[in-house]
């Protein structure tokens, strides 16, 4: 047998029994059991799939030995006793298979020119570091890991191996899922979702630490924790008993809180542990001693996947009308536009506040009502407007320079003829390329941008870095999104999921919806001609138009609504 068919046989043989045992997982578990049931620090899922790999073989060869390891390293049951068993003892003790995990498409094993040592070569899909963030990578990315071999007793070990494990991507998928743990917004008012990837059996443990640990490098700065900086556990497990996940920590931590600061812990965790299905509460612990946390209603419960109003802003004969209930109606106190050709309009999701852009998509206009249209900038191209939850509006274009920058206005309050509060942030990473949109999460601590240069698109999600009160300061060095195709505009549709495409007038068109929860991007119907995109609360409420008119998603199609109105958008 050649060692590829070998090889093929062995992946196959793995798939087949971790196959096996999802076959046979299918038992439901009730949300609580008998007072004094308890799970231990890997409670999570029980009926997650488990991964059985095969021990090593008597007289398999070096590469034999690394390529079985690695297939071990999917098999997490007891603490990978099956993996350790290809390392040398000295080995097998410092080993640290948590500390991350390389996701890959192909993988092969190659020898060096320095004897014993080879290494695995692969191509990556993404990677996933101690704490569940998973970082997606392109097509063709590739690392080697050294792997140094010694014989111990007449049989091939590994002497000397990174921390982490490699696993297949389909296998991945399989094993591990992905959970949004959660954070504040600034203001304490919006819970703001930073997914992980974790083992789906060893989940409860893995949230509570990752939360400890801070949120993802795109949102540091962007959002807070009621956990301060440095708060550890006390033990090393979270039990759930009677479906009360107790969450221990040291004393330290929780001696000088507040009542008020343990009462939003204790809501954070409770809104991390969500997708748990054997937790129903959460208990607060100093070195196992119950902490009281009193709800004396000084806390008002965060708003998770902050919902917008239901109508839309648009244009028809160069106005700007309100679309709603597929009616139009003109905005309320607002002037005429139409000498200005108005196009892309937005509205702010908490004044009456609007943008817009002129036809050739050069100058940002806004409008309040009583006042007429002012200017903010003319550039030589500039993204369409977006509203955050603090009443700046958005927009990105080139510096005088030609360099990319954002730009962010606030024009509710300024009076005719005053000016108007600005900011310009021209973060590093966006060197040498051209946003084609910039779009504001509902809570107002993320962004989507879409970026192009060389004729390549990026669309990424960064963080928003405000001042006390709200003024845009930075933004955070931004998470990468794969999709399948270029696209240049682009809407939030939940607090987790983002609708793309690339317009056109007459081409079809097929949008995505890309979700931070999962690494593939879901394709939805295409529709010859569309050229704006506009999405509300959830995956059913998105908008596209076309030359022929409003179309709304339904179904695995488009439903025609009303003809006419150009550009629509939700208020944000």
């Amino acid at each position: 047998m050649s060692g590829a068919s070998r090889k093929f046989t062995r992946a196959g043989a793995a798939m087949l029994a971790l196959l096996l045992c999802l076959l046979t997982s299918c038992a439901q578990i009730p949300r609580s059991g008998p007072v004094g049931k308890s799970k231990d620090e890997s409670a999570g899922n029980p009926n997650a799939p488990v991964f059985f790999p095969s021990a090593p073989r008597a007289g398999a060869g070096p590469e034999a030995v690394i390529e079985d390891f690695y297939l071990a390293g999917s098999g997490y049951e007891d603490d990978y006793a099956v993996a350790r068993q290809y390392l040398t003892q000295a080995s097998s003790v410092t080993w640290k298979p948590d500390q991350r995990a390389l996701v890959f498409r192909a993988a092969r094993v190659v020898r060096t020119a320095v004897e014993n040592v080879f290494h695995y070569e692969l191509d990556l899909a993404y990677s996933v570091d101690a704490d569940g963030v998973a970082t997606p990578l392109p097509e063709g990315t590739k690392e080697n890991i050294p792997a140094t071999v010694t014989q111990v007793d007449g049989e091939w070990k590994i002497a000397q191996i990174p921390d982490g494990t490699a696993i297949p991507e389909e296998t991945f998928k399989v094993i591990y899922g992905a959970y949004p743990i959660y954070f504040y917004d600034p203001t304490f008012t919006y819970a703001v979702p930073d997914v992980r990837w974790f083992i789906r059996k060893k989940t409860v443990k893995a949230m509570t630490s990752a939360l400890l640990g801070g949120p993802a490098p795109y949102l540091k700065g962007a959002v807070v924790s009621a956990f301060p900086s440095g708060t550890r556990l006390a033990r090393e497990s979270v039990p759930v008993v009677s479906g009360a996940a107790q969450v221990d920590l040291a004393a330290e931590n929780l001696v000088q809180a507040s009542n008020e600061d343990r009462l939003r812990m204790q809501t954070q965790l409770a809104l991390t542990f969500r997708s748990q299905p054997d937790v129903i509460n959460v208990e607060l612990r100093a070195n196992q001693d119950l902490v009281r946390v009193e709800d004396n209603g000084t806390v008002v419960p965060p708003v998770r996947d902050k919902n917008v109003p239901a109508h839309q802003i648009a244009v028809s004969n160069n106005e700007l009308v309100r679309y709603e209930n597929n009616r139009l109606s003109p905005l309320p106190d607002t002037r005429s536009v139409a000498a200005l050709a108005p196009r892309a309009p937005a509205e702010s999701p908490v004044s009456q506040s609007a943008a817009f852009l002129d036809a050739d998509r050069t100058t940002l206009h806004s409008i309040v009502p009583g006042q007429p249209a002012r200017a903010l900038t003319t550039r030589a191209s500039l993204s369409r407007p977006s509203f955050d939850r603090y009443d700046w509006v958005w927009t990105a274009g080139p510096g005088d320079g030609g360099a990319a920058e954002v730009l962010a206005y606030r024009p509710a309050g300024a009076a005719a003829g005053a000016n108007v509060p600005a900011v310009t942030l021209a973060p590093s990473w966006l060197a040498g390329r051209t946003v084609k949109e910039f779009r504001v999460s509902r809570e107002g601590a993320r962004a989507l941008i879409i970026s192009e240069q060389n004729g390549r698109t990026r669309i990424q999600v960064t963080g928003i870095i405000r001042t006390a009160d709200g003024t845009p300061k930075d933004l955070t060095v931004p998470m990468t999104l794969l999709t399948t195709g270029d696209a240049d505009q682009g809407v939030w549709v939940d607090d987790t999921t983002v609708a793309v495409m690339k317009g056109s007038a007459s081409d079809n068109v097929t949008p995505e919806l890309l979700s931070l929860a999962s690494a593939q991007p879901q394709l939805l119907a295409s529709w010859p001609g569309l050229a704006a995109l506009s999405a509300g609360n959830g995956p059913e409420e998105i908008f596209g138009q076309s030359a022929e008119g409003l179309f709304q998603r339904l179904g695995n199609g488009w439903s025609p609504q009303l003809q006419g109105p150009i550009d629509p958008a939700f208020p944000g």
